[in-house]
């Protein structure tokens, strides 16, 4: 199947679409596709599964404090999005000694039901954050519906099957998103001396490169699952 822009499919309407994010901030990573379907009426809900406190350097804040800063860098995000609060909802499963969440795929089945989604939407499982590749298997072993699996600067095989191709201005709106995660950004600066916003928009970038975009910037999904709409 050849790419196709995100504009070019027949998507159902009010689609419940769930955005399972291993982290806070994987939301913000695929924000000018989720403002897409937010803009024509579906029903957004994002669950962020860890606090992801090990993300947080000492310099930025107390260890005491770092799951809190991080949770309350996604409510002002999306906030700014343009999300209402009850539309997010913290799992904190428990990490192990690297900071990654632990498996508990119960905790994930009880998150889609009792109304579950039309679509999901995670990272890639082809990715070198574990958080990544563990979000997809507990997802997997308790649901067979339908997602899209989007590419970020740590994904490593992955298949474009749709993408959303965004401009100069969007970008801007994307990097003022992105830049509530003042923890990621402060990280970012101190060990990559990129900001957290650049590393992202590099990235898109660089898919639009590949797919000989019109545009300056694309996010890009592969389609895992039944999505009818992409045969339709």
């Amino acid at each position: 199947m050849n790419p196709r822009a995100i504009t070019d499919i027949n998507w159902p309407a009010r689609q419940r679409i769930l955005v399972l994010a291993p982290h806070p901030d994987d939301f913000d990573a695929v924000g000018v596709t989720m403002r897409f379907f937010h803009q024509r009426g579906d029903t957004l809900r994002v669950a962020i599964l860890s606090g992801s406190a090990s993300g947080v350097l000492d310099s930025f804040c107390a260890s005491a404090d770092k799951a809190a800063a991080r949770e309350q860098e996604q409510r002002d995000s999306l906030r700014f999005f343009g999300l209402p609060d009850d539309a997010l909802t913290f799992l904190r499963l428990p990490e192990d000694a690297n900071g990654d969440p632990i498996e508990d795929a119960d905790a994930i089945q009880r998150e889609l039901d009792p109304a579950p989604p039309t679509l999901v939407v995670l990272p890639h499982y082809n990715d070198t954050n574990v958080g990544h590749r563990r979000a997809y298997a507990m997802f997997r072993k308790r649901s067979g519906l339908p997602a899209l699996l989007f590419r970020d600067p740590k994904t490593t095989e992955f298949r474009c099957d749709i993408f959303t191709p965004f401009d100069e201005i969007a970008a801007q709106w994307k990097r003022k998103l992105l830049l509530y995660h003042r923890s990621q950004e402060h990280r970012n600066r101190q060990q990559r001396s990129r900001g957290f916003d650049d590393r992202i928009l590099d990235v898109n970038r660089q898919i639009a490169a590949e797919l000989l975009c019109d545009a300056p910037y694309a996010e890009a999904f592969q389609a895992d699952g039944d999505l009818g709409c992409l045969t339709a």
